[in-house]
């Protein structure tokens, strides 16, 4: 197993029949939408992983994300403060979101992002977009 430094991102996790849990990662800087974006994934019936930062280790073949113990079933709700999360555990991590304030390429090149030794797809979008929630599920619909 290949264990990573805490990364500042956050982590929802999505059922996949036939696949199992399966969770994707956000990054982005503090103020781009991290954790809005998860709160609407959440409302969708997603499960917080772990919000603000994540351990992410590589074991066999696959990558894994988790939360760090001392902030586990909590997120920030700007505006609002902390609150509770419903926490899903230990996840296989399938997608990585880099979210940006420009308007992302309509037709991009496929890309990757190299973590614990292990590459992950990665989708580059405006996380404040009304369609951002629909186009994770998306990118993960075929896994």
């Amino acid at each position: 197993m290949t264990v990573a430094r805490p990364l500042h991102a956050t982590a929802v996790a999505r059922w996949v029949p036939g696949a199992g849990w399966r969770g994707i990662l956000i990054r982005g800087p503090s103020g781009a939408g991290k954790s809005d974006l998860a709160l609407r994934l959440i409302g969708r019936g997603w499960r917080l992983v772990a919000d603000d930062y994540v351990h992410v280790f590589a074991s066999g073949t696959g990558l894994y994300v988790t939360a760090p113990e001392t902030i586990r079933g909590r997120i920030e709700a700007r505006g609002l403060g902390i609150i509770a999360g419903c926490v899903q555990g230990v996840v296989r991590l399938v997608l990585a979101v880099d979210l940006v304030e420009s308007a992302p390429e309509r037709l991009p090149d496929p890309e990757t992002l190299g973590l614990a030794g292990r590459a992950v797809p990665l989708l580059r979008l405006n996380g404040f977009e009304a369609s951002a929630v629909e186009k994770v599920a998306a990118a993960i619909a075929p896994l």
